[in-house]
């Protein structure tokens, strides 16, 4: 039970802390507006850089969980700092040098998945116990403030991170080192359809991922404003939308996860993003009222499950380090976090307005999709041209 509750206290621990960090910075050390945004930019500057340093060490010693106890303990001091301090100067110290290792600790535990043996639909398990840690982790970490004060929910996270370090010892303790050799014997269960993947064709496909991971982010972070401005609802049906689609996730996920069984992840990927390219475009052009955009949302979640379940078995595929496999893959979302920024500020200023961030986000679709099934056209003929020479 020690991997599976790993990974639910680890997304607990970033779901609470995450989505509520620029209304901490504000409220408790006093941020400006612009403050915030050059803040969070230095936090996830931090956490892509610091979790490639990390998987890469870990990489070269095929030891995944003695980075694990590294980030939790980073995760620790960091919430320690949150906790104790008045000072934003000491906030931002922190963020900068303590949240880069500590981002580490997720791609390091599907990292570790991978070594152990793990499966393509036991990935897409993992990933669906990380996104019930977020289903719950934000509503339960507003209500801890809203009750007992912004510095209540940081005290709650350090109480989470504590755990998360003791978890992490103890699967390093019980963790059999015979049985260390058995991420050698990975590649032979897994689906060898990206084995040879070059340097090149590696970069597209993060790239590709980069894009889809950007029109998801544009479509979530515009809803409230799509719900209010472009049809007319009070903004409680962005949250009664964003938490439909949340909960759809997890059975998405599952289905998903047994579908890795029957069919390569490239076409599951492949057909998840058509489905995702048909929500846009309803989104953008169809919805009209509350019914069918709560209705759209199946297909957002499976949209959903296909892009960060089976994109993270993909990754590990076709990326020989475990390590370095998941951390590129998080770190997709990041940079796709940072596209959606000008995407909304491009596609909301058109003469669609917010409907436009949908149709955008369709387009990244297409284009997302393209570039993957390019890259798997490439190597089955690089494939067959080794095959006949």
């Amino acid at each position: 039970m020690l991997p599976p509750l790993a990974m639910f206290l680890w997304g607990f621990q970033f779901s609470f802390l995450n989505p509520a960090l620029a209304f901490l910075l504000v409220e408790l050390f006093g941020a400006t507006a612009a403050q915030v945004g050059g803040i969070l930019a230095v936090y996830n500057i931090s956490g892509l850089v610091g979790s490639l340093v990390v998987a890469r060490v870990a990489d070269r010693r095929s030891d995944y969980l003695r980075w694990v106890v590294v980030s939790g303990i980073s995760a620790l001091a960091l919430a320690v700092v949150l906790f104790s301090t008045a000072s934003l100067t000491v906030v931002v110290l922190a963020l900068a040098l303590l949240g880069g290792p500590a981002a580490g600790g997720v791609p390091l535990l599907f990292a570790q998945l991978r070594k152990a043996g793990g499966r393509p639909a036991d990935v897409v398990r993992a990933r669906a116990l990380f996104s019930l840690a977020w289903v719950g982790g934000p509503p339960l970490a507003t209500f801890l403030i809203a009750a007992f004060g912004a510095r209540a929910e940081l005290g709650a996270i350090l109480v989470i991170a504590s755990l998360n370090v003791l978890t992490a010892l103890m699967m390093l303790r019980s963790e059999r080192r015979p049985a260390a050799t058995s991420g050698d014997r990975v590649g032979e269960d897994l689906e060898e359809e990206f084995e040879a993947l070059g340097r090149a064709k590696i970069a597209v496909i993060v790239l590709a991922f980069v894009v889809l991971q950007a029109s998801n982010s544009a479509a979530v972070t515009s809803m409230a404003l799509f719900t209010t401005r472009s049809l007319g609802l009070g903004v409680e049906w962005a949250g009664i939308t964003l938490g439909v689609s949340a909960g759809l996730e997890i059975p998405a996920l599952l289905l998903v996860a047994r579908l890795t069984e029957r069919f390569p992840a490239w076409a599951l990927v492949v057909q998840g993003c058509v489905v995702g390219a048909v929500y846009f475009t309803c989104m953008g052009f169809s919805v009209t009222g509350p019914i069918l955009l709560v209705a759209l949302q199946v297909l957002n979640a499976w949209f959903f499950a296909s892009l960060e379940g089976v994109g993270l078995s993909l990754f590990q595929q076709i990326i020989p380090k475990p390590g370095l496999a998941s951390s590129l893959f998080t770190n997709t979302v990041r940079l796709g976090g940072v596209l959606a920024g000008p995407i909304i500020s491009i596609a909301g200023a058109s003469v669609l307005g917010y409907r436009g961030v949908f149709a955008a986000s369709g387009v990244l679709t297409v284009i997302g999709v393209a570039l993957v099934i390019a890259v798997t056209l490439w190597t089955r003929r690089t494939r067959a041209l080794a095959a006949v020479s």
